[in-house]
């Protein structure tokens, strides 16, 4: 019996490899061994992962392929006789790694391991149940391609490369997590990307240390840096494909993890979170005004409920005076400050908002729908919350949809709650530290060395084509 280091290699006993393979496996109901004997007593064996392979390929490439053509080369049987005479597929490898051969089939592929061989031959025969491409679920267009990402790496790469038709498109493959192996991809346009940033990317996925790659978060975390601590997000994930290729075509980097149909695309900038594709499939005077839209709804998703504290609590003399004596009565008998209101609503809102993701999709847009409406008017009635602030909560709500991506509106949702506090604590005054303060948290963050709030600070004239207003194609420089 063979230790694991002697059992690094495949013997040239067909028995030991064998048993080996099966004592690493375990009794696993789904690892398949199927002994096969050809002409001339010449034992092999196929060892796969039921569910994994494609069981007619399996057949039509390897079984029927060794019991017809064996007869005809049974004096001249070897590894590569098989590889290049035989064997009826596509891909052909051969190893004399057990570790390796093992890899490659847990991937999808089928062992053939012969007696007196002292190496195997791997078949890559994936046959697993696939998604069908649909429609994006997450960033829906009116106008443009209506195709998504699903959970299988070569589809999601096939995708893109049907967009850019370039022979400088460039996809490098590597393995991460010593528990899960995932299969992770990253492809960029030789001579538009950083070439340092692709090389600081191999590095840092290289020495990845972690057991587990099921998603892009994941790799998020493990890739960015230490020093910084932030809420914003600084990769840019999209389970559309005309994104991604967008985004390469301008010298990003794509990132493709096996399993999910969400891609990430770095460097990633705070302008980039409030673009949509959409925005190219229109003219360019309406897509302007939509960015322009955009942004005023970030103003009062992140700063509406704290501006009404500041206003109602501590500068009412800024408020003209209909208004205010209309607000006043509106808050007759509410026993609560403005600021414990605000908090009130919009927790109150989060869970309605969360309920309606978790709950099934036919009841759950019902019930937060609902829900919000009941909520609202039963808490006016109660004069527990004015009316006022139903509408303000309700006005920055709707306004955290409009921004294009889900990762950016978490952050800015958060962020509310702290203009809140300061907004209650210190009036106009901490609201306008509140405000620096992130504006110099943004500055000083980073994307892959590419500084996040670029290309406004630092200012770079000659990238402002598709900065905060996207100029006419006809002014672009081609890549």
């Amino acid at each position: 019996m063979h230790t694991d280091e002697q059992m690094m290699n495949f013997s040239a006993q067909l028995n030991e490899n064998s048993q080996y393979l099966q004592t690493v496996m375990g009794a696993s109901s789904d690892f398949v061994v199927r002994n096969l004997t050809l002409p001339g007593s010449l034992q092999i064996v196929l060892f796969y992962l039921d569910g994994m392979v494609d069981k007619q390929a399996l057949q039509e490439s390897i079984i029927q392929c060794l019991l017809e053509r064996t007869p005809l080369l049974v004096n001249e049987i070897s590894i590569q006789s098989i590889k290049t005479n035989i064997l009826n597929a596509s891909e052909v490898l051969s190893t004399s790694s057990i570790m390796e051969a093992l890899d490659l089939m847990l991937s999808g592929a089928v062992l053939l391991v012969m007696d007196g061989a002292g190496e195997s031959i791997v078949v890559p025969m994936q046959g697993w149940e696939e998604r069908s491409i649909s429609e994006s679920k997450t960033q829906s267009v009116v106008r443009g391609p209506q195709d998504s990402f699903t959970e299988t790496l070569r589809t999601n790469t096939t995708l893109v490369r049907r967009r850019v038709k370039d022979t400088r498109v460039r996809v490098r493959a590597i393995k991460v997590g010593s528990l899960t192996k995932t299969d992770i991809a990253f492809m960029y346009v030789e001579g538009l990307a950083n070439q340092e940033l692709v090389n600081s990317l191999q590095i840092r996925l290289n020495k990845a240390n972690s057991e587990n790659i099921l998603e892009g978060e994941y790799l998020e975390e493990i890739l960015l840096e230490k020093k910084q601590l932030t809420l914003f997000p600084v990769f840019y994930n999209t389970d559309r494909p005309d994104i991604i290729a967008s985004g390469i075509l301008e010298g990003k980097i794509a990132i493709f993890i096996d399993g999910t149909p969400f891609v990430l695309l770095a460097p990633a900038l705070f302008v980039d979170f409030f673009k949509s594709v959409e925005d190219k499939y229109q003219s360019v005077i309406f897509s302007n005004l939509i960015r322009v839209l955009r942004y005023f709804a970030l103003s009062i998703c992140m700063l509406a409920p704290s501006v009404y504290i500041t206003l109602t609590t501590f500068h009412q003399d800024m408020l003209p005076t209909q208004l205010l004596l209309s607000l006043a009565a509106q808050r007759e008998g509410v026993p609560f400050p403005a600021f414990f209101e605000a908090i009130l609503m919009e927790i109150t809102f989060e869970i309605l908002r969360e309920a309606g993701i978790r709950m099934p999709r036919t009841v759950g847009q019902a019930v937060s729908i609902v829900g919000t409406i009941v909520i609202g008017q039963a808490a006016v009635e109660a004069t527990i919350v004015s009316a006022v602030m139903v509408i303000v909560v309700a006005i920055t709500a709707i306004s955290s949809f409009v921004i294009p991506s889900y990762s950016m509106s978490i952050p800015i949702r958060i962020v509310r709650f702290g203009f809140m506090i300061l907004a209650a604590s210190f009036g106009m005054y901490g609201l306008t530290i509140g405000i620096i303060l992130l504006l110099i948290h943004l500055c000083h963050l980073n994307s892959f060395g590419v500084p996040y709030m670029s290309p406004l600070a630092p200012f770079d004239k000659t990238e402002q084509s598709d900065g905060i207003f996207r100029l006419s194609f006809r002014n672009k420089k081609q890549p």
